[in-house]
C-alpha cells in the first residue's frame, strides 16, 4: 500500500513551521500523551463501574467501552474551519474532543445511571452535558454527550484534562454508524429522500428502545412476584415458624 499524501492543511503547517518542526513535533506528542493519560483515567472509571453494578445487579450496565484520541487533520481542519489560529494552547482551550470515549449501554436508563455515577466523583468535573436523547438533532441522532475534566498526575505535574464522553444504547450506536458510512457515499443522488428516511428509521429505533425497557422492567415485576409467591407457600407450609 502506498503511503497517503498529507492533505493540504496539513502541508500548509508544515511548511509555515517547518523551522521548529522537530520542537513542534515533540510538543505535539507530549499534548498527545497527556490526552491519551486522561482517556485511560475516565475509562478506569468506567471499568469500575462495569464490575460494581454487575455484581450488584447480576447484569451490565456497559456493553462496551471505546475511545479514540483525534487524528492531527482532524484537529487542523477543526481549527481551521472555526477560523482559529492552530498552536498547542488553542488545541487545549478551543477543542473539547481531542480525547473521546464512548460508552455503549443496553437500555436507555442505563445510560443516565452511568452518566450520573461518574458526575457525581470528587475528581470529575463535568464542563457541559448535551442530552440528544431527550433532544434529538433534527436528523434523529440521539446520544448523550458529556464533556469532563479530570486531574491526570505527570511525572513533575498534576493536570486537568478533557474528555469527551458520549453514551449510547446498542440501538443508538447501531443507527449512528449507519447513517454515518451512508451520509459520506458520494453517488447518493436524493439527498432529500435520505434525510427522512434516515430520520424514520432513527424514530422507529427510539421506540424499539422504550419498549425493550418496558420489557425488562415487565420481567423484572414478574419475577419479583413469582419469588414472593414462593415465599408465600413456603410459609404456609410451616405455620410454627413466625412470619
Amino acid at each position: 500500500m502506498e503511503p497517503t499524501a498529507p492533505s493540504p492543511e496539513l502541508q500548509a503547517y508544515l511548511l509555515e513551521h517547518q523551522d521548529n518542526l522537530v520542537t513542534h513535533i515533540i510538543q505535539f506528542n507530549e499534548l498527545m500523551s497527556r490526552y491519551q493519560a486522561a482517556v485511560k483515567e475516565v475509562s478506569t472509571k468506567l471499568e469500575i463501574l462495569k464490575s460494581d453494578f454487575q455484581i450488584r445487579n447480576r447484569r451490565s450496565s456497559i456493553e462496551s467501552i471505546q475511545s479514540r484520541i483525534k487524528k492531527p487533520v482532524s484537529i487542523l481542519k477543526k481549527l481551521n474551519g472555526r477560523g482559529i489560529e492552530v498552536s498547542l494552547e488553542t488545541i487545549r482551550s478551543e477543542l473539547n474532543d481531542v480525547a473521546g470515549i464512548r460508552v455503549i449501554c443496553p437500555f436507555i436508563d442505563d445510560i443516565y445511571m452511568v452518566a450520573d455515577k461518574l458526575s457525581v466523583q470528587d475528581d470529575i468535573r463535568v464542563i457541559e452535558v448535551k442530552d440528544y436523547i431527550r433532544n434529538p438533532k433534527p436528523n434523529g441522532y440521539r446520544s448523550y454527550h458529556m464533556i469532563v475534566e479530570v486531574p491526570v498526575f505527570f511525572m513533575d505535574a498534576k493536570e486537568s484534562m478533557r474528555v469527551e464522553v458520549q453514551l449510547r444504547t446498542v440501538a443508538m450506536d447501531f443507527w449512528a454508524s449507519l447513517e454515518h458510512e451512508i451520509k459520506y457515499k458520494k453517488e447518493i443522488e436524493n439527498d432529500e429522500q435520505l434525510i427522512q428516511d434516515l430520520k424514520a428509521c432513527a424514530d422507529v429505533i427510539a421506540e424499539t428502545d422504550r419498549k425493550m425497557l418496558e420489557l425488562r422492567e415487565r420481567m423484572r415485576r414478574d419475577s419479583q412476584g413469582a419469588f414472593q409467591n414462593t415465599v408465600d407457600e413456603q410459609q404456609e407450609k410451616a405455620p410454627g415458624i413466625p412470619t
